[in-house]
């Protein structure tokens, strides 16, 4: 029998179960506006135009906000700044409730997207610290996966509290959660696992061994000297391009995947928007089972690199064939059937790339993650303000229109599977080994050595 002090406290697991809560609340507040809009718009006697510019104002803070929310939680550490950004957005997102002026709810979702490009940077950043690097994707995979039960529940709890309350009395009622939650998180959570009375020393001391053994004493610049680093890594690009890449064709699922149906098979878009929830669905599933395949394959090989490079570029490389496959069928089951596989095969490089982060940004995690992060929010809005653009280039070409049946919308598979493939090279060419800050084309000098680092460092 292990004694309590020989037999880990886990803290480590509920430390990822807080955090997952925050990811639920983030989507929660963050796509409830969404299904509140008519009647919301209504209640404040705005046009549709306005309201798509305060829908749209989220997004656009939320991209440019990664670095510098980024940046912030590095500085002052997660206990501080998660917290922080979420009583932000609550308080924010609640004042709605309180006056429905255009500029106040303008405001609220400009708050919104900043508090929020916080929020996932410093995540990242506590899953790295307490977790050694076999476990850290599964986490990564937890986190990814709350994001997409938070939108749902976003869409679902609006759409049923809609028969009972005004709409901005629910949005003002959805935002108290994230005040306890961040109440609550700043009593219980400790930066380090050192530092939290829960932790026994079998626990302290499995997170220890395993950030020691990733460690090879790799540089962690500070100030300009880490941001030019970081900047001028080849492995930050490739990092930075795979996210930009696959978040591109994810959210092509989330805008335009319905219509392809209804253009390309004859189905209502009511029919499509209900066979569109299959690869979402796939999605949450595919991020779960990414986290626990690529600790699987650390714990069994000992490469990092094998784990997150070779994981993410076979599924991201299989995920491009079967969209392509399923451009060549016509039978609308087995399109989906494939697409469905294809969502969940790139969902489970989610958790590798999360986990890239942690395992090469070096005392510097929650900045290399904004900057990725911010670089697939623009892929996404990039590839899905680019298919109408692609559409009306395949149209004006005859032998091209003809090629692709007469319908532009057949060529949009084709360049889908195209997008993931980009995903795929991405990984293939990126070098897992140390930091990104030690591969890159600004060398800095290395500081000296430190009794205790918050994150560790990698090899391959």
């Amino acid at each position: 029998m292990l004694s309590n002090q020989s037999r880990p406290t886990n803290v480590r697991h509920w430390v990822t179960a807080w955090l997952a809560v925050a990811a639920i609340l983030a989507y929660l507040s963050r796509n409830s506006i969404g299904a509140a809009q008519i009647p919301l718009r209504a209640e404040m006697g705005i046009s549709e135009e306005e309201m798509g510019d305060i829908l749209g104002a989220f997004f656009v803070f939320y991209a440019f906000a990664q670095i510098p929310m980024g940046w912030l939680g590095d500085r002052i550490g997660s206990r501080l700044s998660i917290p922080l950004f979420v009583a932000a957005w609550s308080v924010a997102t609640s004042l709605v409730g309180v006056s429905g002026a255009f500029v106040v709810v303008m405001a609220s979702r400009i708050a919104n997207g900043i508090a929020q490009a916080g929020v996932f940077p410093a995540s990242t950043r506590s899953i790295a610290i307490w977790n050694p690097p076999g476990s850290r994707a599964m986490a990564s995979g937890i986190l990814g996966a709350a994001m997409s039960v938070g939108g749902a529940l976003g869409v679902g709890l609006t759409a049923w509290m809609l028969n009972y309350l005004p709409a901005r009395s629910i949005l003002a009622i959805l935002a108290l959660p994230g005040i306890v939650w961040a109440i609550g998180f700043w009593f219980w959570f400790r930066e380090r696992p050192g530092e939290h009375s829960s932790v026994n020393s079998s626990e302290a001391e499995l997170i220890a061994a395993g950030r020691a053994n990733a460690d090879v004493g790799s540089s962690n610049p500070t100030g300009y000297q880490m941001w030019l680093g970081l900047f001028l890594s080849p492995a930050t690009w490739f990092i930075c391009g795979q996210q930009f890449f696959r978040a591109g064709a994810y959210a092509f699922f989330t805008t335009w995947f319905p219509t392809y149906l209804a253009e390309t098979k004859n189905i209502s878009i009511g029919s499509s928007g209900y066979l569109t929830m299959l690869p979402l669905i796939a999605t949450v599933v595919g991020s779960t089972m990414g986290g626990y395949c690529s600790d699987s394959v650390y714990r069994w090989t000992g490469s990092l690199s094998a784990a997150r490079k070779g994981v993410s570029s076979i599924s991201l490389a299989m995920c491009a064939s079967l969209v392509l496959g399923a451009y060549f069928c016509t039978n609308i089951a087995s399109i989906i059937t494939l697409i469905t596989l294809g969502a969940f095969l790139a969902a489970i490089a989610g958790p590798c790339a999360y986990t890239a982060t942690m395992d090469m940004g070096g005392r510097n995690v929650a900045s290399l993650f904004s900057t990725m992060n911010m670089m697939g929010n623009f892929g996404a809005g990039a590839f899905a303000g680019f298919i109408p653009d692609f559409k009306n280039w395949v149209e004006s070409s005859p032998q091209l229109l003809e090629f692709f049946g007469g319908n532009s919308w057949n060529a949009v598979l084709p360049l889908f599977a195209a997008i993931y493939a980009g995903a795929a090279g991405c990984w293939l060419l990126l070098n897992m080994r140390g930091t990104v800050f030690d591969q890159s084309l600004w060398k800095v000098p290395k500081p000296q050595p430190e009794k205790e680092t918050n994150q560790p460092s990698s090899t391959a």
